[in-house]
């Protein structure tokens, strides 16, 4: 018999909060009284919980798997104790989610695991947890557990929506516009328009996408979406990065500084990625989405 492995895979390692809707026992847990969690979640034990923010994407990404295929894992990776643990395997088999795998440390922080998983995005709702995955080097976003759920209008699609800055390319950029301003960022982006810029934290996850794409699967494709607060003439150098990855996302929306959540709106993505927490709060009330605690501006705050 092989020996199992999560090598060539998409792993989405997520917690039981960004997978379901936890928030009521949550809220039990927060006020002190663990043991009172633990007994809310067993007498809950058949009684599915509701889906949570991430529920779509994770859904969505699942239906890349056939009969003949494994392209994608899904691992829950929860702080949650095992009686815990019991439900979410069970609420997930309720709601069409195949989940094989999990690890519930009850508690204490779970992000080494990440590694032996070899994951490609970690979604927590816990943000010290997704702090030390980016410092670790994975891809990572604290789930806004207030945020709406996704639409259902394109249900044979992914969508997802990243920022640029910070989360698909390095902060560099946003270094200058910090340091010096808009017009000196403009500047610094268009005398190095030919210069591609450095990966940012989700440039793995970008790739993977693309690869899973590349793959093909008749039931189910990826649609990609570059949401940024650059504007001409700083859209060129994004443009170029892109290219010399040899990555196409689908959209791209220069919107110079104007809030990004009516956008997102329109595209509806299944999960919406940005570095700033302004515009993660203003993108929440329209769509999914998670706060990349990454660049200069995460340091500063």
């Amino acid at each position: 018999m092989a020996i199992p492995t999560l090598d060539d895979k998409l792993v989405v390692a997520i917690s039981s909060r960004a997978l379901f809707d936890f928030e009521e026992e949550n809220r039990v847990f927060e006020s002190g009284d663990a043991a009172g969690y633990m007994r809310l979640q067993l007498e809950r034990l058949d009684q599915p919980a509701k889906p949570g923010i991430a529920f779509s994407l994770i859904r969505k990404l699942l239906a890349f798997n056939d009969t003949t295929s494994q392209r994608v894992e899904v691992v829950v990776l929860s702080r949650n104790d095992p009686v815990s643990g019991m439900r979410v395997f069970r609420s997930a088999k309720a709601n069409g989610i195949h989940l094989q795998r999990g690890v519930f440390t009850q508690g204490r922080s779970p992000f080494g695991y990440l590694r032996p998983l070899h994951a490609t995005l970690f979604l927590s709702a816990n943000e010290d947890d997704v702090r030390q995955a980016l410092a670790a080097g994975f891809p990572a976003a604290r789930v806004l557990t207030e945020s709406v759920l996704a639409g259902a209008n394109y249900p044979n699609e992914v969508r997802i929506a990243f920022d640029g800055d910070a989360v698909l390319f390095s902060d560099e950029a946003e270094q200058v516009f910090q340091a010096q301003g808009l017009e000196a960022f403009q500047q610094h982006e268009s005398n190095k328009a030919a210069l591609p810029l450095p990966g940012g934290p989700f440039k793995p996850l970008l790739q993977a996408l693309h690869r899973l794409q590349q793959a093909g699967n008749p039931q189910m494709r990826i649609r990609t979406a570059l949401v940024t607060a650059r504007s001409a003439p700083a859209h060129e150098r994004a443009i170029r990065t892109l290219m010399d990855w040899k990555i196409n996302v689908d959209e791209a929306m220069f919107l110079g500084g104007l809030p990004k959540g009516e956008f997102l709106r329109e595209f509806e993505p299944d999960f919406f990625f940005d570095d700033q927490t302004r515009h993660v709060d203003h993108a929440a009330k329209h769509v999914p989405a998670g706060h990349v605690a990454s660049g200069i501006s995460n340091l500063l705050n």
